[in-house]
């Protein structure tokens, strides 16, 4: 699974742009080796608890080839997950900085960093396909955390493709708030709203530490309350 995402060359733009980067680089990394492929999820496979981003980040996991690693919202995140006990450390800065991951997986949405952070429906579309193979391989998810509006929308665009043959649908289709919360049935994960932690929201205050972490907080309180096999 994760040899098929980084193998990928479904989005010539997107692979254009990442390539691009990788070269050109950003000054202050301009002594690294850059990733510079598609990034695959990192985490737990025994998760409880599922974190859909956007897009790796031109100079964070297009750099260090791990999701959320080597930028301020990689820090910003693993910060909250720290502190709620889903992280190690609180830092995430690269591939062999110790992070690990407890009960929490962390994928996005699409696997190749955007031009401008905006990828296209089109590319989101072609990108669904790792994101089902990747939460396949997750059985023991119970909350998902979509970081964003548009991890909120992939992951229900992959409920949407995953229900359709069994003659189900997600209704009413939840709004994307942060803070929101979505009991979906069926024995599907609840899924939770947050803000991205990206500069634009952290540096204006749109989304502020405390914030993040209630999220998780809610999280971490939806898996202990249901939790069969013990382990919560």
């Amino acid at each position: 699974m994760r040899a098929d995402v980084v193998a990928c060359a479904l989005c010539a733009r997107l692979r254009r742009h990442c390539q691009t980067v990788a070269t050109e680089k950003k000054a202050a990394h301009r002594d690294e080796t850059y990733w510079g492929k598609p990034v695959p999820g990192f985490g737990d496979p025994g998760a409880r608890l599922l974190i859909v981003g956007l897009a790796p980040a031109a100079h964070g996991a297009n750099r260090t080839g791990r999701v959320f690693t080597g930028d301020g919202s990689g820090d910003f995140l693993m910060s909250a997950l720290h502190r709620t006990g889903f992280a190690n450390i609180a830092t995430s800065r690269h591939a062999g900085d110790g992070l690990a991951l407890d009960d929490a997986y962390i994928l996005a949405a699409v696997r190749c960093a955007p031009p401008d952070n905006k990828p296209t429906p089109a590319e989101i579309a072609r990108c669904r396909p790792h994101l089902a193979a990747e939460i396949a391989a997750l059985p023991r998810v119970r909350v998902v955390v979509a970081l964003g509006k548009i991890g909120f929308d992939a992951y229900l665009a992959f409920l949407s493709e995953l229900l359709a043959p069994l003659g189900r649908a997600v209704k009413p289709r939840p709004a994307f708030g942060h803070g929101s919360r979505a009991e979906l049935g069926g024995g599907l994960p609840v899924l939770l709203g947050s803000y991205h932690p990206s500069r634009q929201n952290t540096n204006t205050g749109k989304l502020t530490a405390p914030m993040l972490e209630s999220v998780f907080r809610e999280a971490r309180r939806i898996i202990e309350s249901r939790a069969p096999d013990g382990r919560g």
